[in-house]
């Protein structure tokens, strides 16, 4: 039976960390601020949006709101990106995605400015992420990926690492963000040849395609680590992610849940990302 690595634990313990990082901020005078843009309301993005703000209001970041109709212009919005850049009390940004169609999200993303993308949206950021050199922050999912792997124990280097997904917002992040830390990676997708071949040889299989049961237990062996990045909703209605999660329990070393594995340690490192920026904005070290 696999160990069971749940996101709760993993998120406490940043969220304590991070509680005593907001209070040395705040004695120096600065009031660590979150802005959440969000168009329309997708029920995935409210989400999201209640867990950050629970998250925010736990360690004591300010959540400034700016919510637009799903009908809004791109100037509009451009406007909102606009007033965001010159504020200097707002130290990052989260841009919920995706964008309505009409709507350019390449410009609006490309309109932010980097040292408030905490969520790495911009190419600056990901450019970081790509080059190793720790200017941006990645993508909050990718990088809690990373930090499960820390809690439980599980050094990258040397190992044998597969992500599937090749999206820039979690597979192509965590594929670099692993290579970084030493492993030796493997970047799949839906189209990869033998699938399940590349996914047996891993240690630590990163499953980020967005497609429910895409990892069956042909894709599993003995010992492997599995990190569930799906969030997908089955045929009755039910959270799933993108792993066969009782094929993986039976079989592997330990697994991830969904719901209650990397997104509740989301919350956790858009928060540090945004006490970091805080941080670099008054030019101190926290």
């Amino acid at each position: 039976m696999a160990e069971l690595w749940k996101g709760a634990p993993v998120a406490a313990a940043l969220t304590e960390r991070l509680c005593g990082q907001a209070e040395r901020l705040r004695a120096r005078g600065i009031s660590p601020t979150l802005a959440i843009v969000r168009v329309g309301e997708r029920s995935e993005d409210l989400s999201y949006e209640r867990g950050a703000c629970k998250r925010c209001e736990m360690i004591g970041i300010s959540v400034k709101h700016f919510i637009l109709p799903v009908n809004c212009t791109q100037e509009e919005l451009l406007t909102v990106i606009r007033r965001i850049n010159e504020d200097g009390a707002i130290h990052g940004c989260l841009l919920f995605r995706p964008l309505p169609r009409h709507l350019d999200e390449a410009a609006v993303c490309a309109a932010l400015s980097p040292v408030k993308d905490v969520d790495g949206i911009t190419s600056g950021s990901l450019a970081s992420v790509f080059s190793g050199d720790g200017q941006g922050y990645p993508p909050c999912t990718a990088q809690a990926c990373l930090e499960l792997l820390d809690y439980y124990g599980f050094e990258p280097t040397g190992r044998r690492a597969v992500v599937v997904g090749r999206s820039l917002v979690i597979g192509r992040p965590a594929a670099m963000l692993l290579l970084n830390r030493n492993a030796t990676v493997t970047l799949c997708h839906t189209r990869t040849a033998d699938l399940a071949a590349e996914c047996r040889r891993a240690e630590l299989l990163i499953a980020a395609a967005g497609r429910a049961g895409i990892i069956g237990a042909n894709c599993l062996s003995p010992g492997q680590v599995v990190i569930d990045v799906g969030i997908n909703v089955d045929a009755a209605g039910h959270l799933v992610g993108d792993v066969d999660f009782a094929a993986a329990e039976a079989v592997v070393g330990a697994v991830t849940p969904v719901p209650g594995g990397v997104g509740a340690v989301t919350t956790s490192v858009l928060a540090r990302h945004v006490l970091d920026a805080a941080a670099k904005s008054a030019d101190i070290s926290l």
